[in-house]
């Protein structure tokens, strides 16, 4: 199948997992997603990624995203990582972890690179927006895990940017200011942008955020 770039629609599947049956696009509603995927159960750097993932279960909550992990192996092999993931990790799994035995997911989502291993998927992050199209694909080696502050952080960009005519610049993080688009004229972004317009170039303008 062709590569899925960025502003494709997020392929559909229906697969088991460790709450049961899923349908990507029914679970996700109109809701944001977070899809990721493991290279398999009980490896260690996944093991952490989850933890981590389900400590910060109420800070995707608060932004209307739901999370779905994927791995190779089976639902009873899910749940018994599970069982390890809570132990070690001080926490509760609180998200579905699908089961792709058939690596029919996978492949539909290329997750598995031969290079690495023909068996077995990256690390990768795909972000789904409520119509269904991928706003972000991340792809890590198996050795480094996911800073899911910087998922936070993306996903916050990602909302801020659908409704308003602005850019986050390197390094923005919640409440600093934004680039002004450069389709909108100045004279034009001083009547939208009313907490003030900064023309450095004018090519770059910066604003406050708009929705603080």
């Amino acid at each position: 199948m062709a590569t899925l770039r960025l502003g494709d629609t997020a392929p559909n599947f229906t697969a088991q997992s460790s709450i049961g049956e899923l349908n990507l696009h029914d679970y996700l509603g109109d809701s944001w997603g977070i899809l990721f995927s493991h290279p398999a159960d009980f490896t260690p750097v996944c093991t952490t990624e989850l933890g981590t993932t389900a400590k910060y279960k109420p800070e995707f909550d608060k932004r209307n995203v739901k999370m779905i992990a994927l791995s190779v192996d089976g639902v009873e092999s899910h749940k018994e990582w599970i069982k390890d993931i809570n132990e070690t990790q001080q926490t509760e799994v609180n998200f579905p972890i699908i089961a792709d035995e058939d690596r029919n997911v996978s492949t539909l989502y290329d997750m598995i690179h031969p290079k690495a291993d023909n068996s077995l998927t990256v690390r990768s992050v795909f972000i789904i927006a409520p119509d269904k199209t991928i706003k972000l694909i991340l792809t890590y080696p198996a050795s480094t895990g996911r800073n899911f502050k910087e998922l936070l952080r993306v996903i916050d960009s990602l909302q801020l940017t659908a409704y308003h005519k602005v850019a986050t610049p390197a390094n923005w993080e919640q409440g600093d200011d934004v680039v002004v688009s450069p389709a909108i004229a100045t004279e034009d972004a001083k009547k939208i942008f009313t907490k003030g317009v900064k023309e450095i170039k004018p090519y770059l303008r910066m604003t406050p955020q708009p929705n603080l």
